[in-house]
C-alpha cells in the first residue's frame, strides 16, 4: 500500500511500509439503523465477504477468508478494524485457520481494533490448527471507549497426521493488549511450547491437547456475572459428551475471562458458545449466535 494511503473510516494504514502476505481494514457505524461499512479495503491473501444481518438487531456480521487456505512460514498478515459510535459487529473466519510447517521463519498477524462509544465488536473465528513445525504468532491491540463493549474467543488445536497421531507444533502466541479509555487494562498472553515432547506430557495441558480462551470486556460486568457464566460454564463442561477443564475469572476492565483445555474442538465449542449465548443474552438482549455456515 503506498505511504500515506488512507480510506474513510480508518485513515493512514498502521501497517504502511510492511511486506504484507494479506491486509485486510474495516471500518462500521450505524447508518439508518444498521451497521454498515463506511471504508473497506483488502489485498493479497485475505478477502472479505458481503455483509449478513443474523438477527432482528443492528448488527452486522463480516466473514474473513483466507482463499489461499493457509499460513506458510514467513507470512505476515494485517488486520484492522474500526467500530464507530453506537454500531455493532460481529467478525468470523469462513473455515478454520491452518498454520503449516513453518521452517526458517513464524507466521505473524498483527490485529488493530478501535472501538467508539457504545459500540460492540464479538470476533468469534473458527479454530486455529498448527501442525508439525508450525510457530504462529498473533498480536491483537484493542482500544476501546470505557462505554464499548468487546468479546474475543479462540480455540487453538493440534494438526493430525495421516496415521493419526498428533502434530507437535513448535509454539503458538496468542497476545492481546486491550487498552480501555487510554489505559491500558488487560494483557493476555497465551504461549504454547510442545517442543519435542508429545502434547499430553506437557504440564500446562495436563492430559489435553485443545486450549480455549475468551475475553470480555464490558463495563456491566462484575462478579455476579462471573459466578452465573462459571455456573453455565461447568454445567455445559459436565456434560458427560464435553471432558473439560475450566478456568474463569474476573478481570479489572472490567470482564470476564475464560480458559478452557480439552481433546475435542467440539467440547470446547460448547462452552464457548454456552458463555457468548448467556453474555449476548444478558448485555444486549440479543438471540442464540447462529453462524449459519455450511
Amino acid at each position: 500500500m503506498p505511504a500515506g494511503f488512507s480510506i474513510p473510516g480508518l485513515g493512514a494504514s498502521p501497517f504502511a511500509g510492511e511486506k504484507l502476505v494479506g491486509e485486510l481494514r474495516l471500518a462500521v457505524a450505524n447508518r439508518t439503523g444498521r451497521g454498515i461499512a463506511t471504508g473497506q479495503y483488502h489485498q493479497g491473501a485475505l478477502r472479505i465477504l458481503r455483509p449478513h444481518y443474523l438477527d432482528d438487531t443492528a448488527q452486522v456480521c463480516y466473514t474473513i477468508v483466507n482463499p489461499g487456505g493457509g499460513f506458510l512460514g514467513g507470512d505476515r498478515y494485517g488486520i484492522e478494524v474500526n467500530v464507530e459510535d453506537q454500531t455493532s459487529l460481529l467478525l468470523t473466519t469462513q473455515s478454520a485457520t491452518k498454520v503449516y510447517k513453518t521452517p526458517g521463519s513464524h507466521v505473524r498477524q498483527d490485529m488493530v481494533v478501535r472501538l467508539g462509544a457504545g459500540s460492540v465488536l464479538e470476533y468469534v473465528p473458527d479454530q486455529l490448527i498448527a501442525y508439525r513445525g508450525a510457530d504462529y504468532r498473533q498480536y491483537t491491540r484493542i482500544d476501546m471507549d470505557p462505554e464499548a463493549s468487546l468479546l474475543l474467543c479462540e480455540v487453538l488445536t493440534p494438526g493430525w497426521s495421516p496415521d493419526g497421531k498428533l502434530f507437535r507444533y513448535d509454539q503458538v502466541r496468542l497476545r492481546t493488549e486491550v487498552s480501555v479509555g487510554g489505559r491500558l487494562a488487560v494483557l493476555d498472553n497465551l504461549l504454547v511450547r510442545p517442543g519435542e515432547d508429545s502434547l499430553d506430557s506437557l504440564l500446562f495441558l495436563q492430559d489435553y491437547t485443545h486450549v480455549g480462551m475468551l475475553l470480555a470486556i464490558d463495563a456491566r460486568l462484575g462478579q455476579a456475572d462471573v459466578e452465573r457464566l462459571r455456573e453455565l460454564a461447568y454445567r455445559v463442561a459436565g456434560d458427560e459428551r464435553n471432558h473439560v477443564h475450566l478456568g474463569l475469572s474476573l478481570l479489572p476492565g472490567p470482564g470476564v475471562a475464560v480458559r478452557a483445555l480439552s481433546n475435542s474442538t467440539e467440547s470446547i465449542n460448547a462452552v464457548m458458545k454456552a458463555v457468548i449465548d448467556d453474555l449476548r443474552h444478558h448485555l444486549r438482549g440479543q438471540k442464540p449466535l447462529n453462524l449459519r455456515k455450511q
